[in-house]
């Protein structure tokens, strides 16, 4: 009988042991999942807010590469961002450590919200800019090539009046000439009876020319092609050069002015040949050529 109780006795303390073991299995069990549960909810939640940073740092990348110049700020944001980055993937808390990243997700997307007006408000302030610059240099280019069309008028013109207000000669004749004893001159075309040539040329009228003092050089070449006279040399401002026998002066008054001069017989007579006759104005132009021979 006593025997009967002790073996029931076991077998309640065995069966309390085995329901107390199966609880602790089952608890263990559930603490398990539970575990397993909580760090797949941390992983997806990790995972959330890596997204949500990567986007916000992938946002500020986009507006630091469009951005005409490196703006300090949007560099510094995006840098903490990645800072937070690393942060996030590497922590070992719970869910509830995790909210305080979510919480400053929040406080990083509102920063962004103010740094990218701030942006875009800068961006327009410079794209103005740059339209009122790009607006000022087309004038300016326009203003330069209006200039540069008035120098070449100006130039044009200045041209013009210099060319218009040259003087130019109407007529022009060589004689050669004999003077008698009562100081009356004879043409001739014999070298031997020759004692000077008369160079006469007729100055055409012009309104616009300069009135005052002026003076043509008379060019005059011997059958060797010497130049007859005291042989005086002229060099005009484009560094030409001429040497002729005789500078003739004259007064000019606009209108058409005859004008008369004589190269003298040198010291042996005359020779026979063709002779020349060139007359030049100051810079040197030529205004008028006669050929003519003395036998």
């Amino acid at each position: 009988m006593t025997e009967t109780k002790s073996n029931n006795g076991l077998k309640v303390l065995a069966g309390l042991l085995g329901v107390v073991l199966l609880g602790t299995i089952i608890y263990t069990v559930s603490l398990y999942q539970e575990k397993k549960k909580n760090e797949t909810a941390l992983t997806q939640e990790k995972q959330l807010v890596v997204e949500d940073l990567n986007s916000l740092k992938s946002e500020y990348d986009k507006a630091i590469l469009e951005s005409n110049a490196t703006n300090e700020e949007l560099v510094s944001a995006r840098d903490n961002i990645a800072k937070y980055i690393d942060s996030v993937k590497s922590m070992k808390g719970d869910i509830s450590s995790l909210s305080r990243y979510r919480r400053q997700v929040g406080v990083l997307k509102e920063e962004r919200a103010q740094l990218l007006k701030q942006v875009d408000s800068l961006t327009k302030s410079n794209t103005f800019i740059a339209m009122q610059r790009d607006s000022t240099y087309t004038e300016l280019e326009k203003q330069t090539v209006f200039n540069d069309s008035l120098v070449v008028q100006n130039t044009q013109l200045a041209d013009v009046v210099e060319k218009g207000s040259a003087l130019n000669l109407s007529k022009f004749s060589v004689d050669a000439v004999k003077e008698r004893s009562s100081g009356k001159l004879v043409s001739t075309s014999r070298a031997k009876r020759t004692d000077k040539f008369k160079i006469c040329f007729t100055v055409a009228d012009n309104v616009i020319a300069q009135a005052g003092d002026r003076e043509f050089f008379i060019e005059v070449l011997d059958p060797q092609g010497n130049v007859l006279g005291e042989s005086y040399s002229k060099t005009n401002d484009s560094g030409a050069s001429v040497t002729y026998s005789k500078g003739t002066g004259f007064y000019y008054e606009n209108k058409s002015l005859d004008v008369c001069d004589y190269i003298s017989k040198p010291a042996g007579d005359f020779k026979e040949g063709n002779y020349m006759v060139n007359v030049y104005d100051t810079r040197l132009k030529l205004l008028g050529t006669s050929k003519f021979t003395l036998k």
